[in-house]
This record gives structure tokens, C-alpha cells and sequence, in this order.
């Protein structure tokens, strides 16, 4: 046997006496990495309930060292002890605390997190364009994550934001239920754009969607059109509802009845939305007239009627690039992304015990689409 494998045999042999020995009770440590986990957030977590290294050693059996070797995927743990401390891990539901570790390595810069539903879509890319600037005014690094329309992904990503340490969330909520948010109380959350469902006592940046919608539909009234197609996507979010709602009020005030007929729902994609168009134009009454609630409509109403004769008239909430180059330009309704995003870092770093709610006033931008009178 050579002289390095007798010293690495000699060294297991240490260290598995050393892991032998822990009866559960603390000993002291030069591990860097167990104390970085452990100092920074032991009491904190302890208050909370939530599991710390110190408890996998006592399930395990074995050291913190050795729970610290394996959290940290450090090299040399016999693979059996790395199987029980695994299993203690997950019999606990022990989750590395990042933020802790991050402090021990002198970190010191705020971060924030910002999870959405889709950075490909303007509307996003702009607002975290908006959010990174915002934020920089304040020396915070942002994080971003798209859940792409997955409730589940949007769990994931916040839970592991939390995880990761991340100081405060900005979050466009799902129309899932976000009760289970409760559980991170500690996590400073401001939500953008939407209501969060089973937390309506949040601190929320809205938009006024009501008055947004409103104002779309009585444009089209005011140049006499009666038959106005609503094409909208998930009215479980709070946004589209309210949008819808602003649609609705319209009609009734101008005693135009809202036909179920003419309301398209849970449309997300613009090749969807004109074989919709498409449809509604080819009914025997067709509409004169569209609202879409969102930018991805209004681009799949120009998709729609690039090979149609008609030339109904159109108005989309949410500006978008190009809008005003088409012929006629698009009438939007439109909003000041950098207020939208600025209201939400302003909250984040200003913590209140009472829930606040701030609107952000849009206005309707006329291009030529939106003033089109019926055919």
C-alpha cells in the first residue's frame, strides 16, 4: 500500500469515528460552511419551525460536519452516511438556507426577486426592464423568472427564490390560489398587475383596468358602433376581469346589450385569437367592432385581418412596438410601466403592517384603428 493511500485510509478512519461518536448532541465546529448555515439564521428559523442542520445531525445520527459535507456536496463522505443524511433531509424537509450562507460570505447587496408569467411577451420584458431600473436607483440586484401560464412553476420559482435568500418578491400572480404564500410570511411580497387570489389583503400595483375598459368600449360607442366583440383570456385573473368589467359597464350605460355571442374567453395566443376573428366575422350578423384586453389579442386581430375586406374598428389594451406604424396605427389603451414598476419597489422597500393598494391611471391613445366608423 502506498504512503497516499495509507493517509486517505487513515483519514476515513478518522472521520468515521468522529461521525460514530455524535450522539446528537452539538459539538463545536470549524466547518465554514456549517456555520454559515447555522450562525446567521438559527434563531430566526428556529421561531419559525422550519428544520436547521443541526436537527438533520440529530436525526441522522451523525455530525454537523458531516451534514454540512453533504449539503455542501463536499468530496470524501462514505456513501452510507450520505444515503442517512439524505433521508433525514427529506424526512425533515430540510432546505439549504442560501441567505445565510450568502451573509457568511460577506454579501451584502440587496436582491430582489421578480417572477412573472412570460418574459417573451412585451409587456413583461418591458416591466422588468422597468423593475432592474428601479431597483438599480437602490443598489439591488434583480432576479428574474418566467412561470410560463404553470401555477406550479410559479410555486417553484417563488419557493426557490426564498430559498435562494432573495430579500424581497415582486410578483404577477396566476389565477391560482396563493394562500399557501402564508407559509412565508417573513418573505417581503409586492404584487403586480393582479389581485393575488387567497390574498386579497397584499400589497398590490394595479393598473385601473376598470376604467381602462370602460373607456376602450365608450370610444367605440361614441363612433357608433353597437355589435363590439370582446376578445379576452383568463377573466380568473384579476386584470382581464376587471377589463371585461370596464367592457360591461359600457355597453349598459349606452343600453347596448352584451351579447355572450360576440365575447371570446381563455384565449392566450395570437394565431388563436384570429381564427376567433375570423369566426366572429363570418357570422351572419358580425360585429363591427373589437376590444382586446391585452397586446397578444390586438396582434391576433391584425393577424385576422390581413386577408379580410372588412375594416372593423379596434382597440387593444396594453401599447405595443410597431402599434403605430400599421395603417390605420392601433388605439390603445396605455400606461406608465416605469410608474407600474417604480410603485413596486417603492412598497417593497417601505414595508407597511397594512395591506396598500395603488393604481396607476392608463388613457387611450387614438391611432385610426379605434375611430373607424361601421361599415
Amino acid at each position: 500500500m502506498t504512503a497516499a493511500r495509507e493517509r486517505r485510509r487513515l483519514e476515513e478512519e478518522r472521520r468515521e469515528r468522529s461521525d460514530q461518536s455524535d450522539d446528537g448532541r452539538r459539538r463545536p465546529s470549524s466547518d465554514r460552511a456549517a456555520h454559515a448555515e447555522q450562525g446567521p439564521s438559527t434563531q430566526e428559523d428556529r421561531e419559525r419551525g422550519k428544520p436547521t442542520m443541526a436537527d438533520v445531525a440529530r436525526h441522522a445520527g451523525v455530525s454537523l460536519k458531516t451534514v454540512s459535507r453533504v449539503v455542501n456536496q463536499e468530496p470524501h463522505v462514505r456513501p452510507s452516511l450520505q444515503e442517512r443524511v439524505q433521508a433525514a433531509i427529506s424526512a425533515l424537509g430540510y432546505r439549504r438556507n442560501e441567505a445565510a450562507a450568502r451573509l457568511a460570505r460577506g454579501a451584502t447587496m440587496l436582491t430582489l426577486g421578480l417572477v412573472m408569467e412570460n418574459i417573451s411577451n412585451e409587456f413583461y420584458s418591458r416591466l422588468a426592464a422597468a423593475v432592474e431600473s428601479a431597483a438599480a436607483e437602490h443598489e439591488a440586484l434583480v432576479v428574474f423568472g418566467s412561470y410560463e401560464e404553470s401555477a406550479a412553476k410559479e410555486r417553484m420559482l417563488i419557493e426557490s427564490m426564498y430559498a435562494r435568500g432573495v430579500d424581497s418578491l415582486i410578483v404577477v400572480p396566476s389565477a391560482a390560489d396563493h394562500a399557501w404564500l402564508a407559509e412565508h410570511a417573513s418573505l417581503t411580497t409586492v404584487f403586480v398587475d393582479r389581485v393575488p387570489p387567497g390574498l386579497e389583503s397584499a400589497d398590490v400595483v394595479l393598473l385601473d383596468d376598470v376604467r381602462g375598459g370602460r373607456t376602450a368600449t365608450e370610444h367605440l360607442l361614441a363612433r357608433g358602433h353597437r355589435r363590439i366583440a370582446l376578445i379576452s383570456d383568463d377573466e380568473g385573473v384579476s386584470s382581464v376581469h376587471d377589463r371585461a368589467t370596464g367592457y360591461r359597464t359600457a355597453l349598459r350605460a349606452a343600453e347596448v346589450p352584451a351579447l355572450d355571442t360576440l365575447v371570446v374567453r381563455g384565449i392566450f395566443d395570437p394565431w388563436r385569437v384570429s381564427q376567433e376573428v375570423t369566426r366572429l366575422l363570418d357570422l351572419a350578423d358580425p360585429p363591427t367592432a373589437f376590444f382586446a384586453t391585452n397586446n397578444r389579442a390586438a396582434i391576433g386581430i391584425l393577424q385576422a385581418l390581413r386577408e379580410r375586406p372588412e375594416r372593423p374598428a379596434y382597440v387593444g389594451f396594453d401599447d405595443f412596438a410597431l402599434a403605430d406604424v400599421f395603417n390605420p396605427g392601433v388605439t390603445v389603451v396605455r400606461y406608465d410601466t416605469t410608474r407600474l414598476a417604480r410603485s413596486a419597489v417603492d412598497l417593497l422597500l417601505n414595508p407597511s403592517p397594512s395591506p396598500r393598494r395603488v393604481k396607476v391611471p392608463v388613457e387611450l391613445v387614438a391611432r385610426g384603428s379605434g375611430e373607424l366608423p361601421p361599415a
